[in-house]
Order: structure tokens, then C-alpha cells, then sequence
């Protein structure tokens, strides 16, 4: 089955005349944005309020609750980013409508404030003074009434330049600077000139490829402002509470393993997902929605999976690429994250992960442009509603990034 599917995906690859006319459906949201998904969240404000949104999502189907770790006595920038973090996930344009549940409403009306700003329908419910039962009841007519409201929402036709495209690699080896990084460059060279608005980051990855990223900025004033984040993490994370060195964290055991010897070749290999032309026009904080329109932007992250597409999901960015080289699984609850490889043992070995096969690149049989244009096919079949591997399989990773411990 596989193979009928590939020539199909080759053979409607788009060509570098008819980028000029790409199209996608997607569902426009009260602000003017446009998401590929549609789903009816019901977001937990706290870890306490896990249990009572997974009952709601188990009570209406065709909801979708995303449980996670954080959300009490954190203060301070730690606490900015949590709020920051939940209100962009509920912000996303791939998101229709949303429930929040926390144990108290202070907190909880924050969140659901800053996702109304969206005009998108948002409801908050407390668990203090009422309790598990009475709350997920209520919230469940509510989350009834969003979801057979959202069932009914039409996808219309939209230019390209109105997709947000985001990018992380993982399981890095080196058919990954080879090959799967380099296709996602290919991809941003041709659509960033188009109007799609991309963002990349990793900060601690690009340690020893810092030189090479500060001269892809869009201006000198734009590339001290990236410097200062990266450097700022070497000196106040890194450099602050490393024990000897980043061995086995960066590069991994399996980026070893895979051929990488430093951190210096692995920054190398990420950085080809920039491509050979684009300039990135700014720099985000963590989890930040970008104001200076359509281009490239770079966002401050975590090297870890799930970490980084989950700030660039709450940045506002609806489709993820994904290359990987030893095979990472890495999915979201909202933002369809599809996988590129280079590494024909992967395919072989863990191919139902795998969206983009480009191994065709290392035997020659495939060109960069090819490959690009491969990707870029496949990103407007996800955009248009196809599954991709990583939804198919039910891989919803969704992990909040943490600054400092808590009160």
C-alpha cells in the first residue's frame, strides 16, 4: 500500500511555477487566522484539574483535553510562561473552541480572558466550592454545545501565504544534516518568499553553529538581539549548572550513536533547516506570538521535542516538520507534526512514523529540490485534513516548559 501512495505523493508534487498558486482549506477564525484543525479543547488551568478535564473528554466525544504537570505556586517569569504557554495553546487557529478547568477561578478567568481576546468561544469553570461531580457536568453541556457548534464550522479555500510553518529536528544523526534538515531549508527557501510565516529555535543546539546564526539575521540589530538569548543561556543555564559538560544531553547518546561526535557538527546539521536563502526577521521569547508579519522568526526553546513544538504551538504555528535521523515519534494535541527522514534504516525499521520519505537524497536518486518539493506537497495534503503519522498512531505529546522550581 505504501508504495502506490508514494508515487501518488511524487507524482503531485508542485513545481517551482506553480508555487505561485498554492492553496490550502482551512477553518478561518473569528481573528482572521487560519487553522488546518479544528478542535474543541477542554484545557486544564493546573494539575489538579487533569482528572476532571480527561472525565469531560471521556463524557463528549470529539473533545480533546490535554493533561499536564504545572500550575501551582509557580510566580515570577515561571509563571508568565505557564499562562503564556495555556492561553497560546488555546489561542492556536488549529483550536475551534476551548474549556478551562482549574481548582480555583482567579487563575482559571485569567486564562479564559486572554483566549477570549481571540473571539473564539471560551468557558472557565472552578473546582473550589463545587467540586469534581458538579463541575465536569457543567462543563460537559458546555463542551456538548462547542462541539456539535464546531462540527458544523466550513474550511475555505486560502492562500498560502496565510499558513504558519513551523520547524524542530530530533533523534539527529548525520543523514539528518544531510538529507531531512536540509529538505525543510529547500521547503522555507521556496515558501518564506510566498508569505508562509516559519519560526525555528533549539537555543542550546546551536552551540558551536552560533557565528552562522548570527549572521542569518535579517539586520546586525536583529542578530545581537539573537545572540544575547543564546548567549544568555550559556552563561545562566548551562554554564550555571552543568556538572562537567552537556555529554549524554547534547548531543544525546543516540545522536552518538548516529554519527555525531559534538555538538559543533550537530548545530551544523540543525541549521540546514533554515535553508540557504532566508533571514529571520526577529526573535521570540518562549511560547511568544510574533507581531512583525509574515517571514521567518526565531523562537528561544528547548532542544526537547515536545517542549519546543509545544511553545511554537502556542506561538500561533498550525503545522510542524519534523526531521528525524534515528527515529523520533514526537506528536501534539493540536498541531499535526509530520516527519521527515533521510535515514533508510528508520524507514525500514520504524516507518509508520515517517511522513517524508527523502532517502533518495544519500543514494542520488533524489534531488534537494525534489525533496523540498516533496515536503512541501505533503504539508498541503496535512493542511487540507490528511492524517498525519504521528495523529494517526495517537501521539499527543504536550509538555510545558518549566523555569525554576516552585514556591
Amino acid at each position: 500500500m505504501a508504495k502506490p501512495a508514494a508515487k501518488k505523493a511524487a507524482k503531485s508534487a508542485p513545481t517551482a511555477k506553480s508555487l505561485d498558486n498554492l492553496s490550502f482549506w482551512g477553518w478561518r477564525r473569528e481573528n482572521g487566522r487560519v487553522g488546518v484543525r479544528n478542535h474543541v479543547l477542554i484545557l486544564p488551568l493546573d494539575d489538579l484539574s487533569n482528572s476532571a478535564c480527561e472525565a469531560v473528554a471521556n463524557n463528549i466525544k470529539g473533545t480533546l483535553a490535554i493533561p499536564h504537570a504545572y500550575g501551582r505556586l509557580q510566580f515570577g517569569a515561571d509563571l508568565d510562561l505557564h499562562f503564556r504557554t495555556l492561553i497560546g495553546t488555546g489561542s492556536n487557529p488549529n483550536v475551534a473552541a476551548v474549556v478551562v478547568i482549574g481548582i480555583e477561578d482567579g487563575w482559571t478567568d485569567r486564562v479564559v480572558q486572554g483566549i477570549a481576546k481571540t473571539g473564539k468561544p471560551v468557558v472557565g469553570f472552578g473546582i473550589e466550592g463545587h467540586g469534581d461531580i458538579a463541575t465536569i457536568a457543567k462543563a460537559s453541556y458546555k463542551a456538548k454545545e462547542f462541539v456539535q457548534w464546531a462540527s458544523e464550522l466550513q474550511r475555505e479555500q486560502c492562500s498560502i501565504d496565510e499558513l504558519w510553518v513551523s520547524t524542530k529536528c530530533g533523534e539527529s544523526d548525520t543523514t539528518t544534516g544531510l538529507g531531512s534538515c536540509p529538505t525543510v531549508g529547500n521547503m522555507y527557501d521556496k515558501l518564506i518568499p510566498k508569505g508562509v510565516t516559519g519560526v525555528f529555535g533549539e537555543t542550546s543546539e546551536i552551540t558551536g553553529g552560533e557565528h552562522i546564526a548570527r549572521e542569518r539575521a535579517i539586520s546586525k540589530e536583529i542578530g545581537e538581539k539573537w545572540y544575547k538569548v543564546w548567549n544568555a543561556y550559556q552563561q545562566e543555564v548551562i554554564e550555571a549548572n552543568k556538572v562537567d559538560d552537556l555529554s549524554e544531553s547534547q548531543p544525546t547518546k543516540g545522536n552518538i550513536a548516529g554519527g555525531l561526535s559534538s555538538i559543533e557538527e550537530k548545530a551544523l546539521g540543525n541549521l540546514e533547516k533554515i535553508g540557504r536563502e532566508c533571514r529571520y526577521i526577529d526573535v521570540l521569547g518562549p511560547a511568544e506570538e510574533p507581531q512583525k508579519g509574515n517571514g521567518l522568526y526565531y523562537m528561544d526553546t528547548s532542544s526537547a521535542a515536545a517542549e519546543c513544538v509545544t511553545l511554537m504551538a502556542a506561538g500561533g504555528w498550525v503545522v510542524h516538520t519534523f526531521p528525524t535521523g534515528q527515529g523520533n515519534v514526537i506528536g501534539n494535541p493540536i498541531v499535526p507534526v509530520i516527519k521527515i527522514s533521510a535515514n533508510p534504516k528508520t524507514l525500514r525499521t520504524m516507518g509508520e512514523h515517517i511522513d517524508v520519505d527523502v532517502t533518495g537524497i544519500l543514494r542520488r536518486e533524489q534531488t534537494l529540490d525534489m525533496a523540498g518539493d516533496a515536503l512541501i506537497d505533503m504539508i498541503i495534503r496535512t493542511a487540507n485534513g490528511r492524517l498525519t503519522a504521528a495523529e494517526a498512531l495517537g501521539h499527543r505529546e504536550f509538555s510545558l516548559t518549566k523555569l525554576y522550581r516552585s514556591a
